[in-house]
């Protein structure tokens, strides 16, 4: 599967800090990853939004996860920048990760974050801590293949022939 990770963070993209979230991504799929795309960008609506639509169409990655700017800073605006990119929403995936997550912390709950599809692409907003995403990755882990899957056309694992 080809990966997009995008580390979204002002401090980061000016180079204050450095992205410790990306790279708890990569870690945690490496086992699924064939090839990766990588960008850092600032809390810019426009350029998120660039971006998502730049892994989405033209480098085809499978499964695009966000990290950061999901939560209540005036600047925090991943989930607005993907809902403008995204055909379908997928709110089952981000109910799933506030949900497991609220087991740990109540913090859970201010998440904003989203899910959907654009394409042939699954865009899953995850928070900005690397323990965050690890947490969060572990609950999607086990759905990633079969989405990735039937998003690609092949409904051939998916229980059967309907009407038939």
């Amino acid at each position: 599967m080809k990966f997009g990770i995008v580390c979204i963070s002002d401090r980061c993209f000016q180079g204050s800090v450095s992205d410790k979230s990306g790279p708890a991504i990569e870690e945690c799929v490496a086992a699924l990853m064939t090839d990766k795309e990588y960008r850092l960008v600032p809390d810019e609506k426009e350029m998120i939004i660039a971006c998502l639509i730049e892994l989405c169409d033209s480098c085809a990655c499978d499964i695009i996860f966000t990290t950061g700017g999901t939560g209540f800073a005036p600047r925090d605006i991943t989930p607005e920048a993907t809902l403008a990119v995204i055909e379908k929403q997928v709110p089952g995936i981000s109910e799933a990760i506030r949900a497991e997550s609220l087991k740990i912390t109540s913090r859970a709950m201010l998440s904003r974050a989203v899910s959907g599809i654009r394409g042939k692409s699954l865009i899953i907003n995850l928070p900005g801590s690397p323990k965050a995403v690890r947490e969060s990755i572990g609950i999607v882990y086990p759905i990633l293949e079969h989405a990735v899957e039937t998003l690609s056309g092949n409904t051939q694992s998916c229980g059967g022939n309907y009407g038939k």
